[in-house]
């Protein structure tokens, strides 16, 4: 009876995580998606598809779930705030990352408690099953924020030179925004999204400097918040934005030199592991084999 048990228990925990795997991982390649909107038209019938469907009814699941987890108001906006970083900015997204903090170590412990395997150190891997499941979705969420981070760092060199050439050939600093969000938004659309949401907030009524703060405090880039550090002080000045905008980019392109220069800097440390681990490993059993063999056998002929 005890092996049924756990037969289904099992059975249920993979359909669950290979359900919220399948509804939360990408649904085609980049580079396909990417061509795929190319040749297709602007404003095209978006058609909920089935991967789409499983995503909104896992999310609504998790929301419902973690509605019976409390939380105070400074940890529910520190959340919030790594989840707009991340791109997630409806409001059951929140919601959705405390019904994880639940089901997680639930699913856990019960693959750890019906497999048998917490009978080696019941305590200590018990515990640890409790615990990775309640941290897992924090450390996804910091992922997350990172690899957007990375993406629009990247974007960013290529936004500035389009904003310089709009900005010298007579646009505004709106309407540049504007159309660098347009230009750029199949190949950068991280950085287009984040743009499109500051020429939003101008549009309603917020002063240029909110919005700039706001996408500063919004994506946490330390090159957006020195960019839109230099916008503001330009703007109180009463200086030349271009001439402002093509000295920051000179400079934002001598700093990302310097990051590779780092980058590759750091090669020669981090191949130290492998080399002693693995690579020297097997040079000595090449090298240093025969010659142990052959020591080995002229032991073995004096002894007789």
């Amino acid at each position: 009876m005890i092996w049924v048990a756990t037969g289904l228990t099992f059975l249920a925990v993979a359909l669950i995580a290979g359900a919220l795997v399948y509804a939360f991982s990408p649904a085609e390649l980049p580079i396909a998606d990417r061509l795929a909107r190319l040749w297709q038209p602007r404003t095209p019938p978006k058609k909920v598809t089935f991967r789409e469907k499983q995503k909104q009814t896992a999310t609504r699941v998790l929301s419902d779930v973690g509605k019976f987890l409390p939380v105070s108001t400074k940890d529910l906006s520190h959340t919030q705030r790594l989840l707009v970083r991340a791109g997630y900015r409806r409001p059951e997204a929140v919601m959705a990352m405390r019904g994880a903090k639940i089901l997680l170590p639930i699913i856990l412990l019960s693959t750890v408690y019906f497999t048998g395997i917490y009978m080696a150190n019941p305590l200590f891997i018990l515990a640890f099953a409790a615990l990775a499941g309640f941290l897992a979705p924090d450390m996804w969420l910091t992922r997350q924020v990172r690899k957007r981070q990375h993406v629009i760092r990247l974007a960013l060199p290529d936004a500035l030179d389009l904003l310089v050439v709009c900005i010298e050939a007579g646009l505004g600093l709106d309407q540049a925004f504007m159309r660098v969000s347009q230009e750029l938004r199949i190949t950068h659309p991280a950085l287009c999204e984040e743009l499109d949401l500051v020429n939003a907030q101008i549009r309603i009524g917020r002063t240029r400097i909110e919005a700039l703060r706001e996408l500063a405090s919004r994506t946490g880039v330390d090159d957006i918040k020195a960019l839109v550090a230099m916008l503001i002080q330009t703007d109180r000045f009463g200086t030349s934005v271009a001439q402002s905008l093509r000295v920051h980019s000179e400079d934002m392109r001598i700093k990302r030199r310097q990051r590779a220069e780092e980058m590759a800097a750091k090669t020669t440390v981090k191949m130290v592991p492998p080399l002693v681990f693995f690579i020297f490993p097997a040079l000595f059993v090449v090298i240093l084999g025969p010659a142990m063999i052959a020591i080995y056998r002229q032991f073995l002929q004096i002894k007789k």
